[in-house]
């Protein structure tokens, strides 16, 4: 599809800014205009809210989640609201000065927190979500956390939109980059259901405005709103607000206007114990898992079952099956001990109860006997139960693939063997094969960004660490892993027909370094196959000077 680029008209770029100041735009005279140096417009002063080196919050405001990524800016804005955003990113523009933006931190790279920065947006305080009945759709802030999001949307109206698994993850990048949670097989992704996008874009003359875009536009606007479907942030502006409504939902009720959660859920945790389990086990648990997936990945074939394979290493102790299924399923509970008996099928080591500190997911020894909770309760708990998400001083390194097809014997020997390495020695290296596919794959590819609407599970390949000492042996044992795991595949999971690229919210900077990626399919088209022109096409209307980019940002064409 090629969009229709057509400058947008000064009335329509009002009505998208919704009444909020734009730096420069054309036309308005509610802040002084901004210009790139060179332009004769003299820079506006230093916006109020920076954090300066020497204030004793800079530490802690210039490192994200993973602690090897630090940064030395000149300063921190903690804004919150869209006004000061655009005040902060023209003083920018007109000094030509490096910014980045931080909404959770989570940021897997560094992207956020780079040498090259000189401001850090920082939208931790722009956190809240509300209904907006103007636009009949719900809003959320960048720097609201999914815990909160999940906490405000349920208490308020009974709904909620299905985004991902850990609390503390910020909106701002888990939406753009299209993210998945464990309703998704139900409901599809979080961006399935994103109405409207609110941006502060930087034009060709330096010039900071904040646009809305809607599913419902046109031209330019709906490219833009496309291109937080799934192409990431850090490419097109910094979004400041989401709006949030079904296609096809009807009514003025709020309570009408996004997937209702099922009031239950049943969930399941089983443990195998490495010093028991065999690599015949291993090979046929493993197998099964993907066989299952492939066999129910159509729209509506079990979407309320959703289950993460934990394949921790050895030095964890085990390794774990962790299941989820909607209340609402006819015979829930049926539905549980059908999939348990095809997964579990052909294991001659019958499962235990978990340990109640074991792997990356935590305390999940209260779920051996499958157990009923409110849906709110379990997504407190197991969103908070990652001790990834909460341990404040690990470093980290990430990969990720989706498979159309489970893996093969041969690939499955290279996990069995890299997880019993006895060169690393560290409980949270794993890797983590979720359910993906049922309603994830109604959507048409080209519909959102997010391409990879054929999948049947994702792979998250991890380890995570405390010293800096142990920087080497574990990038290098994860690096020797996810390369002979696709080594016929020139050590990524190119498209074909057993696997189709890569998560951009799990962004691995290796997929663009000829050292670990031999194939001849670049890192974008891993991210977004056939998508990616037309993300180039809205980064070259929107973002024409290269403002915003990091080391996987969305290239000019």
């Amino acid at each position: 599809m090629t969009a229709d680029f057509q400058r947008p008209s000064r009335r329509s770029v009002l009505a998208a800014a919704g009444g909020v100041a734009a730096v420069g735009a054309a036309g308005l005279t509610a802040a002084p205009a901004v210009a790139a140096p060179g332009h004769g417009a003299a820079a506006p002063a230093l916006p109020v809210g920076a954090v300066l080196p020497g204030d004793e919050r800079y530490a802690d405001l210039t490192v994200g989640l993973n602690q090897r990524w630090t940064a030395s800016p000149d300063r921190v804005h903690l804004v919150s609201t869209t006004e000061q955003v655009v005040a902060v990113v023209g003083e920018a523009a007109a000094r030509g000065r490096r910014v980045s933006v931080r909404s959770g931190g989570h940021c897997y790279e560094d992207f956020v927190y780079h040498p090259d920065v000189d401001v850090v947006v920082d939208l931790s305080e722009m956190n809240r979500v509300y209904f907006d009945e103007k636009r009949r759709a719900f809003a959320v802030e960048p720097g609201a956390t999914l815990g909160d999001v999940y906490d405000r949307l349920y208490r308020g109206w009974g709904v909620t939109v299905p985004g991902g698994m850990c609390y503390s993850v910020g909106a701002g990048g888990h939406v753009a980059g299209g993210g998945w949670g464990l309703l998704c097989r139900r409901d599809g992704l979080i961006v399935d259901h994103l109405y409207a996008v609110e941006v502060v874009t930087v034009d060709r003359a330096g010039r900071a405005r904040a646009v809305v875009a809607t599913r419902e536009d046109t031209g330019p606007l709906r490219e833009l709103w496309w291109a937080h479907t799934g192409g990431g942030g850090g490419s097109f502006g910094i979004v400041t607000r989401y709006w949030f409504r079904t296609p096809g939902a009807t009514g003025t009720s709020p309570s009408g206007l996004l997937p209702r959660p099922p009031a239950e859920v049943v969930v399941s945790s089983l443990s195998w114990p490495w010093a028991k389990l065999t690599k015949a086990d291993f090979t046929t648990l493993v197998r099964n898992f993907g066989t299952w997936h492939e066999a129910h990945s159509a729209p509506g074939d079990n979407g309320g079952l959703v289950s993460l394979l934990n394949l921790n290493h050895v030095s964890s102790g085990s390794i774990g099956l962790l299941t989820q299924v909607t209340g609402d399923t006819p015979d829930a509970e049926g539905a549980l001990r059908i999939y348990l008996d095809q997964v579990l099928r052909g294991v001659s080591l019958p499962p235990e109860k978990p340990e109640e500190n074991t792997s990356a997911h935590g305390p999940l020894a209260n779920f051996y006997q499958p157990k009923r909770w409110s849906w709110l309760k379990a997504t407190h708990y197991l969103g908070t139960s990652n001790q990834v998400m909460t341990n404040p001083v690990l470093r980290g390194d990430e990969k990720s693939a989706y498979h159309r097809r489970g893996y093969t014997d041969r690939q499955i020997a290279v996990l069995w063997r890299h997880l019993r390495s006895d060169r690393l020695d560290n409980p949270m290296a794993q890797v983590v094969m979720s359910s993906y596919g049922a309603q994830v794959n109604a959507v048409d590819p080209a519909a959102t960004a997010q391409a990879h609407r054929d999948s049947v599970f994702k792979v998250l390949y991890q380890t995570n660490w405390t010293e800096k000492e142990d920087d080497a042996v574990n990038l290098a044992w994860l690096r020797g892993l996810y390369q002979e795991t696709y080594e016929d595949k020139g050590g990524v999971p190119v498209p074909d027909g057993q696997t189709s690229g890569c998560f951009v919210n799990y962004c691995d900077i290796d997929l663009g370094d000829a050292r670990y990626n031999t194939s001849s399919v670049a890192w974008h088209d891993l991210y977004w196959g056939e998508n990616y022109p037309r993300l180039q096409r809205a980064k070259a209307y929107f973002d024409p000077t290269d403002f915003y980019r990091h080391g996987q940002s969305v290239r000019l064409p």
